[in-house]
């Protein structure tokens, strides 16, 4: 059964910008859920870096970088849930967000997995971390995603690909990813790669 479209809450591009807007329509499967995750969106400085470092290290690459719409930091992935639980997780978003203040995150290392490649990142400060691990307790025991077997680890995907290239690039000329808030995402995907959906974003506090 195809896709049909309901509508969602969806707030403007501005980084910060909170609270949900009932002026989109998201494309739910036919069995009434959405694909959904919490990530950082990025600082428009450091974005500009990120696409700048993709446009010189990853040229010629098989594969497909990821567009600037796509680049986050994702804190939980909870698969496809029911498009009634959109609320509770946007509530747990804007109380565990709300309260935060993240620094930014140091990028380490390149790395390649069976289908992307991404930007490891150090946590300095440890506030992405404990972000992540507060989302990730309260949702588990709201019964809204799956206890995580590996600790969280901050990363920025950046390659798309089918077979690996195996690249190596160098990423000490990255500079600092800078979170600019955090956001609640409905992800879909298409043969063109994963397309996102920003349904609420929260302005970090702390």
């Amino acid at each position: 059964m195809k896709g049909r479209s309901v509508t969602a809450r969806q707030v403007s591009d501005a980084p910060g910008s909170a609270h949900l807007r009932d002026t989109a329509a998201a494309t739910v499967g036919g069995d009434g859920s959405l694909r959904l995750f919490l990530g950082l969106r990025l600082a428009p400085e450091t974005l500009e870096r990120v696409v700048a470092w993709q446009s010189a290290s990853l040229a010629g690459a098989r594969g497909r970088p990821v567009s600037v719409e796509g680049l986050h930091v994702t804190l939980a992935f909870l698969g496809r849930r029911p498009v009634a639980d959109v609320d509770a997780v946007a509530t747990v978003l804007r109380e565990e967000a709300g309260r935060s203040a993240v620094g930014p995150l140091v990028p380490t290392a390149y790395r390649e997995t069976r289908s992307v490649g991404m930007v490891i990142c150090a946590d300095p400060a440890g506030h992405a971390t404990k972000l992540a691990e507060r989302l990730q307790a309260r949702l588990e025991g709201l019964g809204l995603l799956r206890p995580e077997r590996r600790a969280w680890l901050p990363h920025l995907t950046v390659l798309r690909f089918r077979a690996r290239p195996r690249l190596s690039p160098a990423v000490d000329g990255l500079g600092p990813v800078c979170p600019s808030d955090a956001a609640l995402y409905h992800s879909e995907l298409r043969s063109i790669g994963a397309q996102y959906e920003v349904l609420e974003s929260v302005a970090l506090g702390g």
